[in-house]
């Protein structure tokens, strides 16, 4: 009984559905590769139309800014196999993505370059 009333909830988080991918991306730190792997994000680097990501486990990917790829369709609706094992991805992190709700009629909107706070980075 002790060791229920001792473990945190996670809170719920309420996005808007149609945020743009990129700042989705800065936000969750989060790729679902094609495989349907959750892999972790080490850097999002902003490269003129495109973004290159950089993940934890050492690949690369040059994504395009769409509101309607895969990606940020599996984003909004938590498709993926497993986590990346060399990423290492966190059970915080996935019960923290797991409890996140993409509302269209309610939650945040994204911003470029917002923090946890709200404040601009």
């Amino acid at each position: 009984m002790l060791e229920n009333a001792n473990t945190k909830r996670t809170a719920k988080r309420y996005y808007r559905k149609k945020n743009d991918l990129f700042s989705l991306l800065e936000k969750m730190k989060l790729w679902p590769s094609r495989s349907g792997r959750l892999h972790g994000l080490k850097s999002v680097e902003l490269r003129g139309e495109a973004v290159l990501l950089t993940t934890h486990c050492g690949e690369t990917y040059a994504v395009r800014n769409s509101r309607n790829s895969r990606a940020a369709r599996w984003l909004r609706n938590k498709y993926y196999a497993s986590a990346c094992g060399r990423c290492a991805v966190p059970d915080w992190k996935l019960a923290k993505y797991g409890q996140t709700v993409f509302s269209r009629g309610h939650g945040a909107f994204l911003k470029r370059g917002q923090r946890e706070d709200g404040n601009a980075a």
